[in-house]
This record gives C-alpha cells, structure tokens and sequence, in this order.
C-alpha cells in the first residue's frame, strides 16, 4: 500500500467529514432495490449499514456486555487463553501490526479474542489451519460466555449468507452461488471481539487503534458501541490519501468487502483500506469475519471477465491465502513463551 504524506495527517479526524454510505435492509422485499444499493456502495466505498438483520437488539446488547466481562479480567486470567496457531482465543495489545510502513513496528492498540467454527480435536476436519476446538474462559469466572458467544456465531452466519446472497445477485450470478459447500456452506467464519483501551491515536507518531489495513475474505460484518474510531480510505493510491470516519449507528452493522471478493470480481468491487483512530475514549466492537472453505478456489468469476477484460489475480486457495494474511499481521507466538518462561 501506498506511503502516507505524513505531512498531511492530524491527530484527530475532522467530525464533519463523515462518509455517506448506503442502508441495506434485509427485511426489503424489494430485492431488486436491494441489490442495486449495494452494487452502488460495492462501486464507491466497499462500506454500507446491514440493518433489520434478524439479530435482536437486546441480543446484540447481551453479547457487548459479556465482551466488557472478559476484556476486564485480569491480564493475567486473559493469558491463560493466549490464541493458539489457529488462531482461537486472546490476542494482547500490539499483538497484531496491520500496517507497518506507517506504524513505527509497534502494533495496534487494541487487544481481541478469535472464536472460530468449533470442529472436536478427534474429528479429521480439526487438521485444517483454521478449523479446531475454540479455546473458552472458565465457567465458574465468566458463566454462560461462552453460550453466548456461540449463539451469536450461528446467528451472524446467517446475516452474512443473506448478504451474501444480494452481492450474487449484484455480480449476475444466482442467489445461491456463494451458499455452495465450497464456499459458505463450510465456511471459515471467524469471529473477534475487540476492545480499544482509550489510548489517543497520532498518525503523525505511527500510533494507531489499529492500522491500515484490508480484510482478507469475502465480507466482514462489524457492529460497534456508540464510540466512533472508524475509518475508509475510498482511494487507497491517493496522494495524499483522504480518510473518512464511518458513524456508529445503533443495532447496525457495517459490512465492508474483503480482497477475496474484489478477486472474485477481478477488481470491480474493492476491498477498501481503512483503519482505526482512537479519541480517548473506550471502544468495544464485534468483527464477524465471513470467508469461504479451506478448499475453495478464488478465481476471477465467469460474469467479471472477458477476452478484453482478462483475469488480472491468480487463482488462489482460500487456505493459503489465509494463512498468508495472518501470518504477517500477528506477532510470533514465541515471544510470549519467552515472557512467560
């Protein structure tokens, strides 16, 4: 990604610079209106809201509160779930550097917990990189966590697959193409909480909530408390770049495109950079990561290419992708052997 014209930075974003993006509501029976709001925010920001989705806000309420539970325990409780190579359970502070070049190699100032698709240790499945048993906090310190963060897991699937289903429909393919076993209907479905600590962010100091980045898969679904820090860069390659906040908006989510669709696309909708500013204040989100199977082919799709308009990304497994991304993003789990021996 392009170097930012530090220069240019502030330390804090400009309110009134808010991005407009588009309001998708899955309970419109109008599905051609639908699509045509989210090719329309696919083509400009790869951002838009998902809202009457089927999760309850009382729901959505309960899953935030649980999250504050565990983020407040003591470090030393958080360690003793330390995320494993694939990436089940705490990530601390500055475990992850999403954007080196401007980050001074420090990392984000967030800390996180991945719960992904609960596979048995006994079952052959659990050998793929990213399927497993999910490591979990103990019942007697956080009762009925783990229930809930199981229950919301299923729930975001489905709000994901109904999105999923609209953006076919926007790239002129059947409803149901991404529904198929090797994409969504075993899909590696990864879910984080995160937790901002109320550090100020500076761009100008390479301090950030969390850098510049992209997501990896198909479609990340993102709800947020009612602190802002969201960010898009429409443009990645601008000079300098422009950044734009994304409000907070209650009982939402914010969905944005992964690389792995602007593959699938060959380019003509964009997995858009965007970051995390901290204010000074406290920020809770949930992430819900959707990507395809371990064996899935990303390839450029039949309705995106033609003999003028050629593929311009290889074919890539989705495993190997994957692992790539999060292999370069998150810190050698070594090092907290060391601190801890």
């Amino acid at each position: 990604m392009g170097k930012q014209s530090k220069e240019t930075e502030s330390p804090v974003s400009d309110p009134t610079k808010f991005s407009i993006l588009n309001l998708i509501d899955l309970s419109n029976s109008n599905i051609n209106q639908s699509v045509n709001l989210l090719k329309q925010a696919c083509l400009d920001s790869g951002f838009f809201y998902v809202v009457n989705h089927g999760i309850s806000e009382e729901f959505m309420d309960e899953v935030f509160e649980q999250s504050k539970r565990f983020f407040t325990l003591p470090l030393k409780e958080k360690m003793k779930i330390l995320r494993n190579e694939k990436h089940r359970g705490y990530t601390p502070v500055l475990d992850e550097l999403l954007d080196p070049e401007n980050q001074l190699h420090v990392g984000d100032y967030k800390e996180g917990y991945y719960i992904g698709v609960e596979v048995d240790e006994d079952d052959p499945e659990s050998n793929k990189p990213f399927y497993g048993p999910n490591k979990w906090p103990a019942p007697d310190i956080l009762p009925g966590w783990r229930e809930t963060m199981e229950k919301f897991h299923r729930e975001a699937l489905e709000v994901g697959k109904a999105v999923g289903k609209i953006i076919a429909l926007a790239l002129d393919l059947d409803a149901d193409f991404f529904d198929k076993p090797e994409m969504l209907g075993e899909s590696i479905a990864t879910l984080r909480l995160l937790h901002y600590g109320g550090q100020v962010s500076d761009p100008l100091k390479g301090l950030f909530g969390a850098g510049a980045h992209t997501d990896y898969g198909l479609i990340t679904l993102l709800a947020t408390d009612h602190v802002s820090g969201l960010q898009i860069c429409k443009d990645r390659d601008a000079k300098p770049q422009k950044w734009e906040d994304v409000a907070p908006l209650k009982g939402a989510f914010v969905v944005n495109l992964g690389d792995m669709l602007e593959r699938w696309s060959n380019g003509v909708f964009k997995s858009t950079l965007h970051r995390v500013l901290g204010n000074g204040q406290e920020r809770y989100s949930i992430a819900y990561f959707l990507e395809p199977s371990h064996d899935c082919l990303v390839e450029c799709l039949p309705t995106c290419k033609s003999d003028t308009n050629p593929p311009k990304y290889p074919p890539i497994l989705c495993r190997d992708y994957l692992s790539q991304r999060y292999n370069d993003t998150h810190a050698d789990l070594k090092i907290y052997k060391k601190q801890q021996s």
